[in-house]
C-alpha cells in the first residue's frame, strides 16, 4: 500500500480546531449509568412525536422499528421524496396523510402539533440544511452523525439552531449502550488505574460503488466521516478527555472505487493526561475493536460498535451486560430530557 498523506497537526492548531468543532459536546457518558438508562426507558405519561426525514436503510431498518419499542416518543411523521415509500410507510405504521411531507413542502411541518422532534437521516452534506430548517419550523432536532461535513457547517448549525430556542442532538447511539458505558466508567473512574493506551478500530467492506458514501459531495469524506467517528468518540469517553495532538495517514489500494473519498485511515491521538490512542477506520475490511489499557488492567470489547452482539472482557472477568435496543434508548433518552427539563 502506498500512503496517500501523512499530516501532523501541532498542538495549538489542533486544540483551536477541536474547541470549535467539539466544544459543545460534554463528556458525560460515564455518569449516565445503567440506572439512568432504565429511567430514560420508562414511560413518562407523555409521548413526543418524531418525524423521520429520509427513509433510507437506517431509518427503515433501525429507527422505525425502534420507535415501536420506545416509551417516551413515537413515529409521528415522515419526510420523503419517493411517493411509493410514503404509501408503504403510511400503511405499515398507520401514519396519517397530514403527517407525511416531501422536500417541497417540508417547511409546512411548522404547523403540525403532532411533531415535536425532527430526526434528519439524510446523506451527510444535507444535515445542516434540514436541521436548521426543522429548528426554524419550531421543532427540536436530531441530526444523524456526522453532524456536518466540515467545521463551518457544524458551527452554523449550532449558532442558527440556538437562535430558535430549540435543542440540537446528534444521533450517537452508543452513549446508551451498556458495554461502551462500562468501558467509559472504568476508564474515567480509574478502576484499573490511569488510562495509558487506547486502541480502536471500526471498518467494513463497502459494496455498491455507486452509493452516496463514496460520493464526496454527499458524504464529505470516507470511512472516518462514517464509522471512524465511533472510534474517536470511544477514545474521548474512555479517557474523559479531549485530544491535544493528532497524526494521521491515509492509504488506498483501489484508486478507482475510492477516487473521491478515503479508503483506510490510521491515526494517533495524544491526551492531556499522557494517554495515547492508536486508531483505524476503513471501507476495505470488517473490523470492530475497543481496547483500553490501564496501569493495572484492561478492557477488551469486540465487536463493540454495531447494533447488537456486543461483548467483551476485562483482565478479571468476562463482561455480561444486557443487550439493548440502542436506537430506542437513544430516542427515549432525548424525549425524556425534553419532557423532564430538569433531568441531567
Amino acid at each position: 500500500m502506498e500512503p496517500h498523506s501523512n499530516e501532523s497537526l501541532n498542538r495549538r492548531h489542533f486544540t483551536k480546531k477541536l474547541a470549535g468543532g467539539l466544544g459543545a459536546f460534554a463528556l458525560t457518558t460515564s455518569t449516565i449509568g445503567l440506572g439512568a438508562l432504565d429511567a430514560c426507558a420508562q414511560a413518562s405519561g407523555e409521548k413526543l412525536g418524531i418525524a423521520l426525514v429520509g427513509l433510507g436503510n437506517y431509518a427503515t431498518n433501525q429507527l422505525a422499528p425502534a420507535l415501536q419499542e420506545t416509551k417516551n416518543c413515537y413515529l409521528a411523521g415522515i419526510v420523503t421524496g419517493t411517493p411509493e415509500k410514503a404509501e408503504k410507510w403510511k400503511s405499515k405504521y398507520n401514519i396519517p396523510d397530514k403527517n407525511i411531507y416531501n422536500y417541497d413542502n417540508f417547511d409546512d411541518i411548522k404547523d403540525n402539533p403532532d411533531i415535536d422532534i425532527v430526526y434528519v437521516v439524510l446523506p451527510n452534506s444535507m444535515h445542516m440544511e434540514y436541521s436548521i430548517r426543522a429548528a426554524k419550523a419550531g421543532k427540536h432536532v436530531i441530526s444523524e452523525k456526522p453532524m456536518a461535513t466540515n467545521l463551518a457547517d457544524a458551527e452554523k448549525m449550532v449558532r442558527d439552531i440556538k437562535k430558535t430556542g430549540k435543542n440540537l442532538y446528534i444521533g450517537y447511539r452508543l452513549h446508551y449502550e451498556p458495554y461502551n458505558l462500562e468501558a467509559a466508567r472504568i476508564g474515567t473512574e480509574g478502576d484499573f488505574g490511569k488510562v495509558k493506551v487506547f486502541e480502536g478500530s471500526f471498518g467494513f467492506k463497502i459494496g455498491d460503488p455507486t452509493q452516496w458514501r463514496l460520493n464526496k459531495e454527499l458524504a464529505g469524506g470516507g470511512p472516518l466521516m462514517d464509522v471512524g467517528i465511533y472510534v474517536i468518540q470511544a477514545a474521548r469517553y474512555c479517557t474523559g478527555e479531549e485530544p491535544i495532538a493528532i497524526t494521521a495517514q491515509e492509504y488506498k489500494t483501489d484508486q478507482v472505487k475510492f477516487a473521491q473519498v478515503d479508503e483506510t485511515i490510521f491515526w494517533q491521538m495524544e491526551f492531556p493526561s499522557g494517554a495515547v490512542a492508536n486508531c483505524s477506520t476503513t471501507y476495505a475490511s470488517n473490523i470492530q475493536r475497543l481496547f483500553l489499557s490501564c496501569e493495572n488492567g484492561y478492557v477488551d470489547l469486540s465487536p463493540v460498535y454495531g447494533y447488537g452482539g456486543i461483548g467483551g472482557k476485562t483482565h478479571k472477568k468476562t463482561l455480561e451486560l444486557p443487550a439493548v435496543n440502542q436506537q430506542a434508548l437513544h430516542m427515549d433518552g432525548i424525549a425524556y430530557s425534553l419532557i423532564h427539563a430538569d433531568y441531567r
